[in-house]
């Protein structure tokens, strides 16, 4: 069996606040990326989605844990060796317009990662930067002069995935990239990153809190709460038969298109998301889920396996 193109074992991120606490904002998640595939992210805002996407990518560093791509722990590398491993990674940002500066044309804004990287002559870079355009669906001769600001936030999206794509890299991951835009422009986003993953062979971590588009992109959904992983599995499996209290609660949340259907949503024993600073000991989801026990706050739950590639961590699954 080949080996996975990434592998994050026990993953933690953790940031110091003026007042002397710690927010706990990532605790020691692992998880597997087989290369071509797409793995989803999802969770509330808060979970420690973002931070850990970030820690991948090694801005910064994480606080503890290893993040092994293509066989070289990133964690363990700095300075030259970690610069000659990045191009292969690159990230999509949630805020389209704010990742582009705003000083730059667009010339200069797909083009910066090769002269950065020195991967073509000095000469070739314009013709791929304007065959990269018209890959994302943009035309050259219309954008190239212009600034982020004469764009719409469907169009800078555009920009930033040629920008993250002129490289060429093994793995795209995309920080809630539709979040901030229309439904309708949505579609085409999430259409034209299907085309190009299709057309590069990408492994994609795509990070969202819209359950029903992470359903539609992704071969397998992670599951995040409270900066850990609460399940993982298969996408159909997943949204067919949730395991995890959580899993379930979120699932119920999804509004369904039909006024005929009756509301089906899980009550929680409480609404609010417990502070990353100071988070319940045990299972974290112990404060809200209707079927805590005493065990659930003296043991922190782990990772168990249920059903072929689906994992939970719940003393008390709802299957399995």
């Amino acid at each position: 069996m080949n080996a996975p193109l990434l592998s994050v074992r026990d993953l933690t991120v953790e940031f110091r606040v003026p007042d002397g606490r710690t927010v706990h904002a990532v605790s020691g998640i692992s998880f597997d990326m087989e290369r071509g595939e797409t793995l989803g992210l999802v969770g509330e805002s808060g979970c420690g989605k973002s931070s850990a996407a970030r820690a991948l990518m090694q801005l910064p560093p994480p606080t503890g844990g290893e993040v092994w791509f293509q066989g070289t722990d990133l964690a363990a590398q700095s300075g030259a060796a970690l610069r000659r491993l990045r191009p292969q990674l690159q990230m999509i940002f949630q805020d389209p317009i704010a990742s582009l500066n705003p000083r730059h044309d667009v010339a200069d804004i797909v083009a910066a990662p090769l002269r950065v990287n020195r991967r073509l002559p000095r000469a070739e870079i314009g013709a791929r930067v304007e065959a990269m355009l018209e890959a994302v669906g943009l035309d050259p001769a219309l954008a190239l002069d212009r600034r982020p600001h004469e764009f719409s936030g469907g169009q800078c999206q555009r920009i930033s995935i040629a920008r993250a794509l002129i490289l060429e890299p093994s793995l795209l991951i995309c920080d809630e990239p539709v979040s901030a835009l229309d439904v309708s422009v949505q579609a085409q986003i999430l259409n034209l990153l299907r085309e190009m993953k299709a057309r590069m062979g990408l492994t994609m971590l795509f990070i969202s809190h819209d359950l029903a588009v992470v359903k539609n992109v992704s071969d397998r959904v992670a599951v995040m709460y409270l900066g850990r992983i609460c399940e993982l599995a298969p996408s159909e499996a997943l949204y067919r038969a949730p395991a995890h209290p959580y899993t379930a609660a979120l699932m119920s949340a999804i509004p369904v298109p039909d006024p005929t259907q009756p509301v089906r949503q899980v009550k929680l024993a409480a609404s609010d998301l417990p502070s990353p600073m100071d988070p319940p000991s045990g299972c974290r989801f112990r404060t809200r889920c209707p079927r805590a026990e005493a065990r659930c706050a003296a043991d922190m739950p782990q990772p168990r396996e249920i059903a072929p590639g689906h994992q939970v961590a719940c003393h008390f699954p709802l299957i399995g």
